[in-house]
């Protein structure tokens, strides 16, 4: 949020993580996958038209900040949920419909973006708030934070199973999905197998207690997590993927020195869970599908000596997904992705329009500036391979 941005700048100095990716063109033919999306290659060429995406996963904050961001996510995207953690958080549908407005009002005037919202679960959401969210129309999820898992999430839950059970039946009898970060904030327990104590401790249970209930895994980043979705009833339990958890590890963290603009939570993993993650969404499962958690940061609140945890990546988010798919010659396997599994899992219409990826490298602009200070993305002043537009 635009009132928490800091004003002292770091000595810290940043140096740039290379996506590893190898850029490799060559000469094929003309290739067709189905009605949907069609892929052509001339020469050095290439180009693949795709149903418009939705991110699935998305922080845009408020104010001068929000007002930076938007057109970026606005620019491809159809529609986005939003996760409501600012300060104050959204935690009414009041609340909502008017953060809802907002985002509206910092939109390009040709914009037909769409931001769905969601509510902040805390310990004292009445089930009635459910119902007036559901009718609202404009409310599509119910985000769980445990209290202290990430930015802006100390009102979070401190007790599910004791605190929030009303609230939790009354979202299975409204169809209502419980939105899930996925990690213990016990701090005996190490940083790198929060996901899994979660799963194990909270999660399973959950899912066991409420068989009916709607639940997004966002954000996973480890082997245990894709285990454990693939494990559950196919369009109750579903998880997003990051782009920085597709194609950076915790190496990513240190290589060359500190990189704080690597810095997000859930943290890095290991290689084996990132390869996991790729196998997952690249083998065509319906159960994965795009979120970015596109988190954008003031530079002074990032490069400091308690950087914010977050990764801006939605200018970028779509050249890393279709690199991923690349790689694993499964480019055929994007679409559904990024455009069909996840308005499937919230029943939600696919959209009519497309957009084009094309094989054109690209230079990411080191910095993005607004009224108070600039915001760096992933991959700031690196090249990448796929561009993005519309059709």
């Amino acid at each position: 949020m635009l009132a928490s941005i800091g004003t002292s700048v770091s000595d810290c100095q940043v140096m740039r993580t290379l996506l590893f990716f190898p850029s490799k063109i060559s000469r094929i033919p003309v290739v067709s996958f189905g009605r949907k999306s069609s892929l052509k290659a001339y020469s050095a060429k290439m180009e693949l038209s795709i149903t418009r995406p939705d991110d699935w996963h998305l922080h845009l904050r408020d104010g001068d900040v929000l007002k930076a961001v938007v057109p970026h996510s606005a620019q491809h995207f159809g529609r986005a949920i939003v996760m409501p953690n600012l300060k104050p958080p959204i935690t009414t549908t009041a609340a909502a419909v008017a953060y809802r407005e907002e985002i509206l009002k910092s939109l390009p005037a040709d914009s037909d973006f769409n931001p769905l919202m969601t509510l902040y679960l805390t310990d004292t959401t009445s089930p009635m708030e459910i119902k007036l969210a559901r009718e609202s129309q404009v409310v599509f999820g119910v985000k769980l934070y445990p209290a202290g898992a990430t930015t802006n999430s100390q009102d979070g839950v401190t007790d599910l199973f004791g605190k929030c059970l009303p609230v939790l039946q009354e979202m299975v009898e409204h169809n209502m999905p419980l939105l899930v970060h996925g990690e213990v904030t016990n701090p005996e327990v190490d940083m790198f197998d929060r996901e899994k104590v979660f799963i194990e401790t909270i999660l399973r249970p959950l899912v066991l207690k409420f068989p009916r209930l709607k639940v997004v895994m966002e954000h996973v980043t480890t082997m245990d997590a894709v285990n454990f979705v693939e494990s559950c009833n196919e369009g109750f339990v579903a998880a997003t993927v990051t782009p920085q958890h597709l194609v950076l590890n915790r190496n990513s963290l240190f290589q060359g020195g500190l990189q704080p603009h690597n810095f997000c939570l859930p943290v890095l993993k290991r290689e084996i869970h990132r390869k996991a993650l790729v196998s997952a969404v690249t083998r065509g499962s319906k159960r994965f599908f795009l979120g970015t958690d596109s988190a954008p940061h003031d530079r002074r609140r990032k490069e400091c000596s308690c950087g914010c945890a977050g990764i801006y990546n939605a200018p970028v988010a779509l050249s890393v997904y279709a690199k991923v798919f690349e790689k694993e010659n499964a480019l055929d396997k994007l679409e559904a992705f990024t455009s069909f599994n996840g308005p499937d899992f919230y029943g939600l219409p696919r959209n009519n329009s497309k957009i084009k990826l094309s094989k054109t490298p690209w230079k990411v602009p080191e910095s993005f500036s607004y009224a108070s200070g600039d915001i760096v993305p992933m991959f700031a002043g690196e090249m990448l391979d796929w561009l993005p537009s519309p059709l």
